[in-house]
């Protein structure tokens, strides 16, 4: 068998299945081989279980600035007129009402200007107030007695939005969407190591399986993108840090959508959202905690080691660390997600947080969601000595690119596939069918994915 490709790509979740299909569907190139080191796609990031399954389109997300609302928005358009085009709704997309929430004087003086603001992107926005709230969403505003919530609250939403994505599923269509000719996928191949050749193209070696030649290689794998770039030499002056996320149930559908709240600005990690649960239908999921955990992927076995190869210890992760503990609010949020994971006292104190969202909420009604929430890769700038947040791309300019892409990097995978195929096609001297673009993704031009 030849196993000699035009493109390799590394990484079967939602980023590195939408780059496979973007490159058999929208450009010329006969031959492309998508590599997972699972038996199935989308077992880890883009796994139902280890996100919110939110397609983040700027608009609920309190802590996205303007201009990176604007960018992320369009390239979460992208991916719905991906699932309208293939008709996947009701299968990988689905339609709920979603808001995001301000509570207490501060936040509705907050979210009543970021309404104002956000219009000009998304003009479908509505603003809600506490006697609307009452009726879209009653139990933000029912209090345990059946009362209402004595502090002034407002939303910021749409009433109906196909917002939710299983993107586990939507990333298996994608590659069964790509595997014709001599386009391949090929699951249980664990890349160990890239080689370059002399004449520029890549030898691909993975555990138990025959090399693989590409002329340009595209790394997807999550945390261990990092990992393998400095393997070869590149991305010597970062570090990952791997912050995990957690989940707690309540049964039944308490909320009739997204309801999110507003994000601390000195906080790195997500505020505690409340999400109608694709996968676990019946049940109503909230959080994310989040939680430093020393390896690169959850749920499974044997990724210390590689946490302490990537993460860069030295001075500089030292500095970075020093900052973020020595800031009393994060600081204290670190103490407060740790304590979320101990089972016995965990729950208690989720419960104070999750009544924010769910005013109502009995302690009985919590439980924590085992086997649920993944982990994201946060990158150290260690020449900068400092976190970098959103996500990041090694590129070499010699046929070989590795991406980290933590959250919005579901929402954003078409975005930066077709970011992604760019330089592929023009490195390659390739073709893209414009057309093609233009009939499935409503996408005329691709300049503005230039930055």
């Amino acid at each position: 068998m030849n196993q000699s490709y035009d493109v390799a790509i590394i990484g079967a979740g939602i980023s590195g299945s939408a780059l496979f299909y973007a490159l058999t569907h929208y450009t010329n190139l006969k031959k492309v081989v998508l590599l997972e080191k699972y038996s199935q796609p989308a077992t880890l990031s883009s796994s139902g279980n280890n996100n919110s399954q939110t397609i983040h389109a700027g608009d609920i997300e309190t802590n996205y600035t303007f201009e990176k609302a604007k960018k992320v928005s369009r390239g979460a358009k992208l991916l719905v007129s991906y699932a309208f085009h293939h008709q996947l709704q009701n299968k990988s997309i689905f339609e709920y009402q979603k808001m995001a929430i301000g509570v207490g004087e501060k936040e509705v003086e907050f979210m009543t200007k970021r309404h104002e603001e956000f219009k000009e992107i998304y003009p479908e926005l509505e603003f809600f107030d506490k006697e609307t709230l009452k009726q879209i969403e009653p139990n933000v505003i029912k209090m345990p007695d059946g009362s209402d919530r004595p502090e002034p609250i407002v939303g910021s939403g749409v009433r109906k939005s196909f917002c939710a994505m299983n993107f586990c599923a939507t990333a298996t269509h994608m590659i069964e969407q790509s595997v014709f000719g001599e386009h391949k996928a090929l699951f249980n191949h664990k890349v160990t190591q890239i080689i370059q050749q002399g004449d520029g193209a890549y030898t691909i070696q993975s555990q138990g399986q025959s090399p693989i030649t590409a002329s340009f290689v595209l790394v997807n794998a999550g945390a261990h993108s990092l990992l393998l770039a400095q393997n070869m030499g590149y991305g010597l002056d970062l570090g990952c840090l791997p912050v995990s996320g957690s989940f707690y149930f309540i049964p039944g559908s308490k909320l009739q959508g997204k309801v999110y709240t507003v994000q601390n600005p000195k906080l790195p990690f997500a505020a505690i959202h409340g999400d109608p649960d694709v996968v676990a239908q019946g049940k109503t999921r909230l959080g994310p905690t989040a939680l430093v955990l020393p390896k690169l992927e959850r749920f499974k076995s044997g990724t210390f080691i590689d946490f302490l190869k990537s993460f860069g210890f030295g001075s500089a992760t030292t500095k970075i660390m020093w900052d973020l503990l020595s800031d009393n609010e994060i600081r204290n949020y670190i103490f407060r997600n740790f304590i979320y994971e101990i089972p016995s006292i965990g729950k208690k104190y989720f419960w104070e947080e999750a009544r924010k969202i769910i005013p109502s909420i009995q302690l009985n009604e919590l439980s924590y969601a085992y086997g649920f929430g993944g982990i994201r890769p946060q990158v150290l700038d260690k020449t900068q000595k400092k976190l970098v947040l959103g996500e990041k791309k090694i590129k070499s300019n010699q046929g070989i690119t590795f991406n980290m892409t933590p959250s919005p990097g579901a929402t954003s995978c078409l975005r930066n596939a077709l970011i992604d195929m760019l330089e592929i096609t023009e490195y390659l001297k390739a073709e893209i069918k414009m057309d093609k673009i233009k009939e499935e993704l409503n996408e005329e031009d691709l300049g503005w994915l230039i930055d």
